[in-house]
């Protein structure tokens, strides 16, 4: 019997730092040519991928792997260091990570990456496009409230008013997206059956989190960083945190947790019972985003909708 071979592949924004079991470390450009090339000699050999995200820098690769039918795993970057520090892999070079995580593959065997169907990839442009506009006028708020200057207050409220709108004009693109497609649709509306989720946040799950209702609970949470992680050591038992996980889909549901705590009877009631145990809010909302997660995955599982859902 063969055993399964390993490529690691650390991606950066101008090249890739490649680690063959065989042939040991070499360096390729990230352009389209290149990388075909790789992944002609992944396939003719045998080899399974492994790389880590890296915002837009690992797109073309994993295309590329897609198209060819290479089988990959695409790793959250805290599980690769993680690993290389119980490895003793400690030394931080593109070689070294690429050698790490061949050595990941090979030691723990992870689950294939699923190829993205081509509507969520467009979703998630979107959603992603949406939350930097966003993002740039939240920077554009600040600096209205810290200047004093007649003159460039009204050309920040300007650029205010030209982010609001290209934001609305991305949201109006997201919902038409989803309408568009009539299984996304269903799953849209049946989310948005529950306290706290607007279509934004729908959307948002849908493409950031096509798991939801194919995990048990306790690995969802984990995949959205919404997983209390035990600080134990000896007779020490440390306050439990969240860490990992999938940031953008954790702020969602956030503020979703927020509106639901608000309006949403359920969640309202769990918050004021947290409260009253003395918790403290970024705890209780941290909670309560679990609680909506755990609710929502159940939902999708089970294809109900929400009065009917068990958390």
């Amino acid at each position: 019997m063969m055993h399964q071979l390993y490529l690691g592949v650390d991606v950066s924004k101008d090249r890739l730092d490649v680690f063959h079991p065989s042939l040991g470390a070499s360096q390729i450009v990230n352009e389209a040519k290149a990388i075909r090339a790789l992944v002609r000699t992944a396939r003719r050999d045998g080899f399974w991928v492994i790389f880590e995200a890296t915002g837009g820098y690992d797109r073309a690769l994993r295309e590329a792997l897609e198209a060819a039918d290479v089988p990959f795993s695409r790793l959250n970057p805290r599980q690769a260091r993680d690993f290389a520090r119980a490895s003793g892999l400690l030394a931080k070079t593109d070689r070294v990570d690429a050698r790490m995580l061949a050595e990941f593959g090979r030691r723990m065997q992870p689950p294939r990456t699923a190829a993205t169907p081509a509507i969520r990839k467009q979703l998630q442009a979107l959603a992603s496009r949406r939350r930097q506009l966003v993002e740039a006028r939240k920077e554009e708020a600040t600096r209205l409230a810290q200047t004093a200057d007649p003159l460039v207050r009204a050309d920040i409220r300007a650029m205010i008013t030209i982010l609001a709108r290209h934001i609305r004009d991305f949201e109006a693109r997201i919902a038409a997206l989803v309408a568009s497609d009539p299984d996304l649709a269903q799953v849209a509306r049946r989310m948005q059956g529950v306290p706290g989720i607007g279509p934004i946040v729908a959307a948002t799950l849908i493409a950031e989190l096509p798991e939801l209702g194919r995990l048990c609970r306790r690995r969802i949470a984990a995949l959205a960083g919404l997983a209390p992680m035990a600080q134990d050591s000896g007779k020490m038992r440390g306050r439990r945190s969240i860490r990992g996980g999938r940031a953008n889909v954790r702020s969602m549901l956030y503020i979703a947790a927020l509106h639901a705590s608000r309006h949403g009877a359920i969640f309202k009631a769990f918050r004021a019972r947290l409260t009253a145990a003395g918790k403290p809010i970024k705890l209780v909302l941290t909670a309560t985003a679990h609680k909506l997660l755990t609710i929502l995955n159940a939902m999708m599982k089970s294809a109900q909708e929400f009065k009917h859902a068990t958390s």
